[in-house]
């Protein structure tokens, strides 16, 4: 069903600037992937534009920098797979909207609060965690993000190390700005 709905949207997500975001996000998500396998202790989260994406993390420069080309490389060979992440935002955001949907249909109309009707509200919304992440993860693949690079290239990889005033720690920022798409 969300394949039908994705090919129906396709003029939309085939929007030069969308397109472009979805490839980013895909090469941010296999970036990551990539890291996780080589850096245990990876702590990392990211946001994806139309000139590339952004990194906060604890990795070594070099090392998301060596990340981020063979993502590219990998998924010009077409390992799609690697453009969803478990712990990518869709996920959360569908799980959000999901609970939220149980919630709003099962109070909708008389809003008598009643041990039968919070037990189930409580577990519609357990069902809706659920569903929420495998949901997510389709979601990601039709919509979010675009398995196929196509002519995205990398222009540049940049980190800087920021000391974040508040925690007395140090994090990397680092710019994935990328061409084409």
């Amino acid at each position: 069903m969300l394949k039908r709905l994705a090919d129906y949207a396709s003029p939309i997500l085939n929007f030069l600037p969308i397109r472009r975001t979805r490839r980013n996000h895909a090469l941010e998500h296999a970036t990551v992937h990539l890291l996780q396998r080589k850096f245990k202790e990876l702590r990392v989260s990211g946001v994806s534009t139309t000139f590339g994406f952004l990194l906060f993390h604890n990795a070594p420069a070099e090392l998301v920098d060596t990340a981020a080309h063979d993502a590219l490389k990998r998924l010009k060979k077409g390992e799609s797979g690697l453009a969803v992440h478990p712990n990518c935002g869709t996920n959360l955001m569908t799980t959000g909207v999901l609970a939220t949907l149980v919630a709003v249909v099962l109070w909708w109309g008389n809003r008598k609060l009643t041990r039968a009707r919070l037990n189930m509200t409580l577990l519609g919304m357990v069902g809706a965690v659920i569903v929420g992440q495998p949901l997510g993860m389709e979601v990601q693949k039709h919509f979010t993000t675009a398995g196929d690079p196509g002519d995205l290239a990398i222009r540049t990889v940049h980190t800087e190390t920021v000391k974040f005033p508040t925690w007395g720690r140090k994090f990397s920022v680092t710019l994935v700005w990328t061409a084409a798409g």
